[in-house]
């Protein structure tokens, strides 16, 4: 029974969009966030380990939220808790790019680079056996709504990860995704989707796991 990872931030999560008033709905149900779209599609026969964390980075202890947004320690601890896994999903970024963190587009995806470091060494592909890994880009966020202020900038440096995301996939031998180009953030808080893109994307990702994997489903 092949196990899928789907490891993030609050849209892996499933968090909604906040209102200008800083409220917003409970975080979406099974069946309407995308991991569990995904593993719906996938078809019997799947586990599905949902790690999503709202507020979380590639790489950076956040000053405001805590030092456990850092995905490198929040990788190892979802590695060593859950497996043996077959396919993990990276989707991260997001929160990279709020004004806080001085992003750039290379630093950014130096921060993906440093969760594959992890994620492809001989300790944890021998605990489990070998697993394969899809980057997901996450779509560029605008600035709008309770959230415009810690994103001041964010939207250039977002809009330039897609190709750097993928050459990086590439160079390690991880599948890839371009959520940009399938669903756009919502624009109540420019950050976070609705439950319509949670949707396309879980389907999207679907596709790509089962391209990932190849005569291995068969």
């Amino acid at each position: 029974m092949p196990t899928l990872l789907t490891f993030g931030d609050s849209n892996t999560h499933g968090s909604p969009a906040l209102r200008p008033d800083g409220t917003s709905d409970p975080r979406f149900g099974p069946g309407t966030r995308w991991p569990t779209i995904a593993h719906a599609a996938l078809g019997g026969g799947w586990t599905l380990v949902e790690e999503g964390l709202p507020g979380r980075t590639t790489c950076h202890p956040d000053p405001v939220m805590g030092a456990e947004m850092d995905g490198r320690t929040g990788l190892k601890i979802a590695l060593r808790s859950h497996g043996p896994i077959d396919v993990l999903t990276i989707m991260l970024g997001t929160n990279d790019v709020k004004a806080r963190f001085a992003p750039t587009p290379l630093a950014v995806t130096a921060g993906i680079a440093g969760l594959l470091d992890i994620a492809l060494s001989d300790e944890w592909q021998d605990r489990h056996g070998g697993f394969r890994i899809l980057v997901i880009c996450p779509p560029p966020v605008i600035l709008a709504g309770r959230l415009a202020g810690e994103f001041y900038g964010g939207p250039e440096v977002s809009r330039a990860l897609p190709p750097l995301y993928a050459a990086l996939a590439a160079h390690r031998g991880c599948g890839f995704l371009d959520a940009g180009r399938l669903i756009a953030v919502d624009p109540m808080d420019g950050v976070h989707y609705d439950a319509a893109a949670h949707r396309t994307l879980g389907e999207a990702v679907a596709d790509a796991v089962r391209a990932l994997m190849g005569p291995a489903l068969q």
